[in-house]
């Protein structure tokens, strides 16, 4: 009640009036200038986005932690297409896979920097995008301009000699020095055995040996004997054409010599070629070992006849046994790679080599002692499929901890393996045959038996640490229940 007495007319008067005029002042301090102000078009200026074109290059990307050039498989894309971002540009051929190329901007193909079949450093412009059809001309020439400049780049090769040089003459011995009066006689002592059986008089002789020693060859030359092998050489000397002979070609890279066989062809090495080469020689440099094992496998080969018709394969059985036995030894599933210390792995990943048209890779089955048989079979399908297809993804081929090569169906009985670089070990497992075994009894059997080699990495990895390794292998081989 005291608040409606206190209510009047007058004040909602007051106070429409006051709002009012808040609202005018509002209204006259948002309210557009007149188009007599000076500042709007200032403002407007200021406000309105400037934009301009620019041309963007597609470049060589690192498809691998290895990876410094590419090579292009193909284009996608033609000269002129239209282009959104996160299409596919260009397939690249890398050291392992062959990959698609995405652009991550809108516009137009202006120009084919790197054409089809040929190789660029990884970073390198291999495409234009221009994004306006004024710019393409423009892209066109400085794709000419960047041909141009890496065409001269290139060294020239140089011109073969026509003939090799001679190789310098050494200079003649130096005569022994004459002294007067009675001298001490220096003689090997073939050179005395000789001078006595021909009668030749020692003190008659200068030798040419060192410090004036008389050599066999001065005894000869004084009784006028001919050595046989002087007399090889002249008469090789003398059967020789007049004409120039073709010197034997030095090796590249070791130093040694190989004669050109007439009608040979020479190959270069395909990326994956060069890329293996290369790993293959950088595993020299790793002190390594190799340790041998014999491994009975009825109990396996007869879990592999039950599982077959699912899908498993002899290849899954093995690795799923491997990765079991590195959890129980973690050292053997390290590594070093600066020479100064060595990582303990999280991971079990067992990276499987496998043969492919022009190359070798080798897919990896991450988290192998984690899955089951079933599951880690269909996945080792899948990168089986994926890398006869060069199309792995580079986790799928460089995540690898221990390495698992198999050429038992082809036969081999035995075989040792290179490490790879940045692993700890590999295992190189043979065919599985009969064989007569003897048991503690004395008693002899036929089994099957296969022979297990690994290669391990001195460095971190000991001999008692691959010999327990290859034990546990062993007893999960012959008791496959647990895989």
């Amino acid at each position: 009640m005291a608040t409606l007495s206190n209510f009047s007319p007058t004040s909602t008067n007051s106070r429409s009036i006051s709002f009012s005029r808040t609202l005018l002042q509002c209204r006259h301090h948002f309210s557009a200038p007149s188009s007599s102000t000076s500042y709007r078009p200032n403002l407007l200026r200021r406000r309105r986005p400037i934009v301009t074109a620019k041309i963007h290059e597609i470049f060589m990307p690192a498809l691998s932690s290895t990876m410094t050039e590419g090579k292009i498989v193909s284009w996608i894309k033609s000269e002129g297409d239209v282009l959104s971002k996160g299409d596919s540009v260009v397939v690249v051929e890398s050291d392992k896979a062959d990959m698609e190329v995405e652009t991550f901007y809108d516009g137009i193909l202006a120009a084919i920097v790197v054409p089809e079949g040929e190789i660029a450093p990884v970073g390198a412009p291999i495409g234009l995008l221009a994004q306006t059809e004024e710019e393409i001309s423009e892209a066109k020439a400085k794709a000419q301009s960047a041909r141009t400049s890496s065409k001269l780049e290139k060294p020239a090769p140089s011109p073969p000699s026509s003939a090799p040089a001679p190789p310098p003459t050494p200079p003649p011995p130096k005569p022994a020095p004459v002294v007067d009066g009675p001298r001490k006689i220096v003689a090997t002592p073939y050179a005395k055995k000789l001078a006595k059986q021909h009668k030749i008089n020692l003190d008659s002789l200068s030798g040419t040996g060192p410090f004036g020693r008389i050599t066999p060859a001065d005894v000869e030359k004084a009784a006028g004997i001919v050595s046989p092998k002087k007399t090889a050489a002249a008469v090789a000397a003398d059967a020789a054409p007049s004409g120039p002979v073709a010197m034997p070609t030095k090796a590249a890279g070791n130093g040694g010599i190989y004669v050109e066989i007439p009608g040979s062809s020479v190959v270069p090495f395909t990326t994956m070629q060069a890329a293996v080469a290369k790993n293959m020689v950088e595993s020299l440099s790793v002190p390594t070992f190799r340790v041998g094992y014999p491994v009975l496998t009825d109990a396996l080969d007869a879990l592999y006849e039950k599982v077959k018709p699912k899908g498993v394969t002899m290849t899954a059985l093995l690795a799923k046994a491997a990765a079991m036995a590195l959890a129980h030894h973690p050292v053997v599933n390290s590594t070093c790679k600066d020479g100064k210390s060595f990582t303990y792995n999280s991971s079990i990943n067992i990276a499987v080599a496998v043969a492919i048209n022009g190359g070798l890779i080798t897919p990896v089955l991450q988290d192998a002692d984690k899955l089951d048989l079933y599951l880690l079979s269909q996945k080792w399908k899948e990168l089986v499929e994926k890398a006869r297809a060069k199309q792995l993804q580079p986790r799928e081929y460089n995540s690898g901890t221990f390495t698992l090569s198999n050429l038992g169906m082809f036969g081999v009985d035995r075989f040792d393996a290179i490490l790879p670089p940045g692993q700890g070990a590999i295992m190189a497992v043979g065919a599985s045959k009969p064989s007569v075994v003897a048991d503690a009894n004395g008693f002899f059997s036929v089994k099957n038996k296969m022979m297990v080699n690994v290669t391990a990495d001195h460095r971190i990895i000991y001999g008692a640490d691959l010999a327990a390794f290859l034990q546990t292998f062993s007893k999960i081989i012959q008791e496959p229940e647990g895989l």
